[in-house]
């Protein structure tokens, strides 16, 4: 059902008439908008920093996660630490460093791991299929499979209960813009694969309805001798993202949706060059995001938005109150010190709050909310 938004495009005292470019002197923007970045929004121009709290008390609060610090995993990605979900997402953490000695099948929902660190061979129905550290793994529901890690792996695991990841519309960029689909890659049914087929007795740790139940086999159920169609797990690597620049204007960080879901859109953030116009914003502007909580996972790299942040790190900025880049990154920005991004990262903006899992409250860096304090 389309919604008939109550448009009324005006200019009020002194406002630029491009988003995100030219702000009048002494002021700093921000975005109050509907629907993430799609629906309508006004651009406020503050006279101080939005986010120069001096404090700031409510479980509002944005949050920083430090998933470095979680241990006491085991080799089945049920033991994976949860850290943020909601009905329609379940985002979490797991390592692995030895052979799955037991298949996994999740028959709850499609399921999505981002490999932050390490390498190895993916086994499943479809067959074999190598990885590394930054790929994307997304497994279809019900699908059997096992990890055979070739060094310490550690991953960011992100669920769709009830739901199937699918790619955006490109609209007029095209079907090729950001990534061709060409580049997806699918396990084949080659000679590892079929090597590991045997008589041995294989067990199956199958999720549903967040429980789990195990089927035995007198053999290794990932038999398959072949297949053919358009449903299979893919793998895509951030290094093959091509990301939409402009050196004018500083996109919203929703043109870099890689993957969504109902309810969900999962986005990679990759070095690019940073804006070069003189009038326009380096760094990510100030905004209301009152639709979506945002949970970004930094995997690489040095955060141009961010203050003593590092890789492994999570933060969760629940919608409902204005956030954006910090104040040291933001002075940074508006000096050029930099003319491209080296960060890595991904980006998952949730249309229904999240709740921070209590595993989580052990890792959490009760200092990030005071860490946005800026000029005032």
């Amino acid at each position: 059902m389309s919604k008939n938004w109550i448009s009324f495009p005006r200019i009020e005292g002194q406002a630029s008439r491009q988003a995100h470019a030219d702000l009048p002197e002494g002021t700093y923007e921000r975005e109050i908008g509907r629907e993430g970045f799609f629906g309508p929004a006004t651009h406020m121009y503050h006279k101080h920093m939005p986010t120069a709290w001096t404090s700031f008390a409510g479980p509002l609060r944005p949050r920083a996660y430090d998933t470095t610090k979680f241990d006491g995993f085991d080799l089945s990605p049920w033991s994976a630490k949860p850290l943020l979900a909601n009905a329609q997402v379940r985002i979490g953490i797991w390592r692995l460093s030895e052979p799955m000695r037991e298949l996994a099948r999740n028959s709850d929902g499609d399921q999505m791991l981002f490999v932050h660190a390490g390498s190895g061979d993916f086994h499943c129905d479809f067959g074999h299929m190598t990885f590394r550290d930054g790929d994307y793994i997304v497994v279809p529901r019900s699908t059997m499979w096992r990890i055979e890690p070739r060094d310490d792996c550690s991953f960011l695991m992100i669920e769709a209960p009830g739901n199937a990841f699918r790619l955006p519309d490109r609209g007029m960029l095209g079907e090729h813009a950001q990534f061709d689909p060409a580049i997806l890659e699918t396990p084949s049914i080659n000679h590892r694969f079929l090597m590991q087929q045997g008589d041995r007795e294989w067990k199956v740790a199958v999720k549903r309805r967040d429980q789990i139940s195990t089927i035995t086999y007198p053999f290794n159920p990932l038999d398959a001798q072949g297949w053919k169609g358009s449903l299979a797990p893919v793998r895509l690597n951030w290094r093959d993202i091509r990301p939409i620049v402009s050196h004018r204007y500083h996109l919203p960080p929703s043109v870099h949706t890689t993957f969504l879901a109902d309810g969900f859109v999962v986005c990679t953030f990759v070095p690019r060059p940073i804006e070069s116009d003189p009038g326009a914003l380096k760094v990510p502007f100030f905004h209301n995001n009152d639709d979506y909580d945002e949970v970004i996972f930094y995997h690489a790299g040095n955060f141009f938005s961010r203050d003593n942040i590092k890789p492994g790190m999570v933060t969760f900025h629940p919608g409902g109150f204005t956030h954006g880049p910090h104040p040291k990154a933001f002075a940074a920005g508006a000096k050029f010190e930099r003319k491209e991004t080296d960060e890595v990262a991904v980006m998952i903006d949730t249309r229904q709050p999240l709740d921070p899992a209590r595993d989580a409250e052990a890792i959490e860096d009760q200092a990030y909310v005071d860490s946005w304090r800026g000029a005032r």
